[in-house]
């Protein structure tokens, strides 16, 4: 089994206080014992307490496992146990596995081969009231979200009476009021991106056009909803999707999934509405079709950390009523390092748009893209961060991106593929290939 390099372990951290701490217990001096054997690592660290603590990691998954109190997932004891082993391999030894990874392997090996019991199909009658329930829950939120989006309606029509510079005046509470009134009316999709407003107003030059831009996506939106049952079936869900309406994952089943290695190219996690959103990015080699998975977690909570960035795997997706958004469903074999992508790279920016405008023909609501561009240099025009590429065209990269040196120093004045998110206006770089070496953007880098 390939072990997971630095920067692969580094990608899996949740946050930047977890990469340093866990780079604090990447030596062996730390470590009371230190084993390796099939697929499984382990070792015990001292800490503060009498005993030490047991850490051990599952590399199939991964998975981890760790006797300290912590909540964050992976702790920065399985954070330095695998970034002692991608560094220094020879000093973790390959033996028999005590007795606790052992059974934490067997349990695992157990659950995995375990399948849920299948329930007894209800009744006629219990299953006629279901039916019933549900199609009643669904028309009142619809009347919520149509009384809702009526208020939304006459909300934006005296903003943009009053103009966008009475708008900018305001404080992100007048905003934040209204999104909380489309929580109410269940149309949380539409709740961020109104609380995304105060930042546009702030986005430097051109921030009129950007606002007004998002307000005319809103009036649309709006638009869209009115009108829903004339759209055609792929629209219709684009519209409900971008409302806030969600579609459980027994609802694809009749969707056909699609085989492929997939590559893991970018991932992010970033806070909403209280909760850790993940972004996991991927291409398929044969189809070179894009794919985003998305996980969720209450903060200190576990994210999916089975997709690794930096890595290829086999497996079946399925795609939700979405251009973009898709379902790992099973996969096929063990993952094996991503090597430099630039076979499905885009040679220009120009070609990343035309993919990107084929996106938003499908679902005019996509609030990002991916770019998969090689040739890309990076550089600072007059005091603004860029990427070249390899024609000439400038884009900039987004404000919110804090790795700008970092990425000219990999980049060491040489062209190099990148990949990143497209927001119609900036690219916010995600991961950056040079050679065979990839390196995460997406976070906070030590």
């Amino acid at each position: 089994m390939e072990f997971l390099t630095t920067e692969q372990v580094l990608a899996l951290a949740p946050d930047a206080a977890s990469v340093k701490a866990g780079q604090g217990l990447a030596g062996p001096g730390k470590w009371v014992t230190l084993g390796r054997g099939g697929r499984s690592v382990w070792g015990e660290c001292q800490g503060s307490g009498k005993l030490p603590y047991r850490t051990q990691a599952d590399l199939s998954g991964p998975a981890f496992h760790c006797s300290c109190p912590s909540r964050k997932f992976p702790c920065k004891h399985g954070l330095g146990l695998l970034l002692l082993l991608a560094a220094n391999p020879a000093r973790v030894l390959e033996t028999e596995p005590p007795a606790w990874v052992a059974e934490w392997i067997a349990k695992r090996e157990a659950g995995a081969g375990k399948k849920a019991p299948q329930a007894a199909p209800p009744d006629a009658e219990t299953a006629a009231k279901r039916d019933a329930d549900r199609e009643k829950r669904a028309a009142k939120r619809e009347d919520r979200v149509r009384a809702g989006l009526a208020e939304l309606q006459t909300w934006i029509g005296d903003l943009l009476r009053q103009g966008l510079a009475y708008g900018k005046q305001q404080p992100a509470q007048f905003y934040d009021a209204m999104a909380a009134r489309m929580v109410d009316a269940q149309a949380p999709g539409i709740a961020r991106r109104l609380r995304g407003f105060p930042g546009l107003f702030a986005s430097g030059d051109g921030w009129a056009d950007r606002t007004l831009e998002e307000a005319g996506a809103l009036q649309w939106l709006l638009h869209g909803f009115t009108h829903l049952d004339t759209l055609p079936d792929g629209l219709r869900a684009s519209v409900r999707n971008a409302i806030g309406w969600t579609v459980a994952e027994h609802e694809l089943t009749a969707n056909k999934p699609v085989r492929d290695h997939w590559q893991v190219a970018g991932q992010i996690v970033e806070e909403e509405e209280k909760l850790r959103v993940q972004r996991t990015w991927l291409i398929g080699e044969k189809t070179r079709q894009p794919a985003l998975n998305l996980s969720f977690a209450a903060m200190n909570q576990a994210l999916d950390v089975s997709l690794i960035a930096g890595t290829v795997f086999e497996a079946d997706l399925t795609y939700y009523p979405s251009p973009l958004r898709a379902l790992v469903g099973e996969r096929h074999g063990e993952p094996r390092p991503l090597k430099n992508p630039a076979a499905a790279a885009h040679a220009n920016f120009s070609e990343a748009l035309d993919q990107t405008a084929s996106f938003l023909a499908t679902d005019p609501w996509l609030e990002r893209t991916p770019w998969l561009v090689r040739d890309c240099l990076p550089l600072c025009v007059n005091e603004k961060w860029m990427l070249r590429d390899a024609v000439g065209a400038l884009v900039p990269l987004t404000r919110t991106f804090l790795n700008t040196w970092p990425l000219f120093a990999v980049s060491g004045g040489a062209p190099v593929t990148i990949f990143g998110e497209w927001n119609g206006h900036e690219l916010r770089p995600l991961s950056v290939f040079a050679g065979d070496r990839f390196i995460p953007m997406g976070g906070s880098l030590p």
